[in-house]
């Protein structure tokens, strides 16, 4: 037993709680009650459910940034102000 809560459930008193206790009590009878463990699991679930919710609002943005920029280019080229064009290269075969 090396730990006190060891001690608790062994059904001992670890010598500083024993000296407060006030004299002529029935040592039988006391009950300690002892503060119930952190648990992290809250901290964990936030701080994943931060991440997730940052990276969707930057999917989000993106998403937005080039749909703005694709009705940009649609409306430049529309007016004339600008062309776009995207060449994709044809695959052709050598020896025909």
């Amino acid at each position: 037993m090396q730990l006190p809560e060891d001690q608790l459930r062994a059904g001992h008193i670890p010598a500083d709680l024993y000296r407060q206790i006030p004299p002529g009590t029935d040592v039988r009878r006391v009950v300690i009650v002892q503060q119930a463990p952190r648990s992290y699991k809250g901290p964990i679930v936030l701080t994943l459910v931060i991440a997730a919710g940052s990276v969707a609002v930057l999917l989000v943005i993106a998403f937005v940034v080039q749909v703005v920029a694709a009705a940009a280019v649609a409306i430049l080229s529309a007016t004339g102000g600008l062309s776009y064009t995207i060449n994709r290269a044809s695959k052709t075969r050598k020896g025909h």
